[in-house]
Parts: structure tokens; sequence; C-alpha cells
């Protein structure tokens, strides 16, 4: 704890949210903490958003590499550079923040639902998220179209998507606003690679139909089938 600045130090014992509180005070303890001890230890499912908590506040977080128990490689993460300290985010971007009054906003334009699956989600399960993400772009925009609703799983999926995109290394936000992720209403990428998604939702009456195809040709061929068919009918004469 010496090796840091005392500013950097007060900043590190001024932040009281459990999740980001918890991961700072195992990095102080033991020099960086490991995505498996995040799940295994403390009971955080998903690393890089409990990461994300400590980066927004305005606390510098670097990502690297070590083995696990399986010598598998596994993200590890530790405190970067003390003068990239930023105080000014967890005042702007924290939690706090971000969450009723924008969130509000973006019900009252778009409705209480997720912008990637475009099915109505209960108000209090519905997550604020960056279109383009804060790793990338930083805070770039105040205006509430610069972030997206989502439901906890499309959140965890786009978080996925993007840490595993190629353009996580290069951050390039003209590349993000082309992404799925980020526009699925006008895209022309997933994630860097050539792909088109389409999300579909069964209710009512179209649930005995999902449950037929089911039946008929399982859930692992469900797509295949679904594409195939769409293929015969674009292409009948």
């Amino acid at each position: 704890m010496s090796d840091f600045p005392r500013e950097f130090i007060d900043k590190l014992k001024s932040v009281t949210g459990k999740r980001p509180a918890t991961i700072i005070n195992h990095i102080l303890q033991h020099g960086y903490i490991t995505s498996e001890e995040i799940k295994d230890v403390y009971g955080y499912n998903h690393p890089p958003r409990a990461i994300r908590d400590v980066r927004e506040q305005g606390i510098p977080v670097e990502t690297f590499r070590v083995k696990d128990k399986q010598d598998r490689n596994i993200a590890a993460y530790r405190f970067g550079d003390p003068s990239g300290l930023d105080d000014s985010l967890s005042k702007v971007r924290g939690r706090t923040a971000l969450a009723k009054a924008l969130r509000d906003a973006l019900i009252e334009k778009y409705g209480s639902r997720c912008f990637i699956y475009q099915q109505e989600v209960e108000v209090s399960l519905l997550q604020i998220d960056h279109r383009v993400p804060y790793e990338i772009a930083g805070e770039v925009s105040k205006e509430i179209d610069a972030y997206m609703l989502l439901s906890p799983s499309a959140n965890r999926a786009k978080s996925w998507a993007c840490e595993h995109c190629p353009n996580w290394s290069m951050k390039d936000s003209s590349f993000c606003v082309q992404c799925f992720w980020c526009h699925p209403e006008n895209y022309t990428h997933i994630a860097g690679k050539e792909e088109r998604r389409i999300v579909l939702t069964f209710t009512g009456d179209e649930i005995n139909d999902y449950n037929q195809l089911i039946s008929q040709v399982g859930e692992e061929d469900a797509e295949r089938t679904i594409k195939s068919l769409i293929h015969e009918r674009l292409n009948a004469d």
C-alpha cells in the first residue's frame, strides 16, 4: 500500500460500494485479483462488470493474464498508473449519477424494453449501459442516446462480445458505432464479424409453433431449420 501516493490510497478507501470495495481491498492485500477469484471467492459471476465498477470510480485498473489451477490463461486485474486517477469520473459517471433520471428518460422515449432483445422488461431489472463501451470511448456524451437499456442477460452477452472483439484493444469508437451491440437497429457487423442477427420471440399462440419446431428438430437444429425455411421462401419461384 505504501507504494501508492497518499491521494491514490485515500481515493481507494473512499469507495463504499460493496462490489468495487471488495475488489479494491483484495488488490490492496494481494497485488491483483483474478477472474476466478472474483467468481469463486466473492460470488460475482461477471468479473468484467465487477472491474468496471472500480473503473467507474475513476480508479485505473489494468488487465493481464495469469495461469489458473488447470494451467489455463485467465484474466487478472491490478491497479494501473496512479497518475491516471480521475476523481471526476465518479461524480459524473457513477452508478448513482446514471441511475434513475437517465433510466426514466430512456423508458419515456423507448418504453420499458431491452434494446437488444426488443422485449418488455420489468423496470427494476433494466440496466443502463453505454452504447459504445466506456473502455473504448470514455465519457463522450451526456445525451441519453449515448446509452441503452438492457436486460441482465443482454448486458452480460454484450459485455462478453465487446471484451472478445478485436476493437477492445484498437479502441476505435467509429468501429463500435457500426456494431450490432451498439446500434442493433442499424449495424454492419457483430463484434467485428460479418454477421447479421434476428432476435425471434414467440408469444401467445406462436408458442405452439415454437414447441412443435423444437419437438420435430430439437433446439440445436432449430436455428438451421428456420434459416433453411427463410432461404426456401425467398428463392421460391
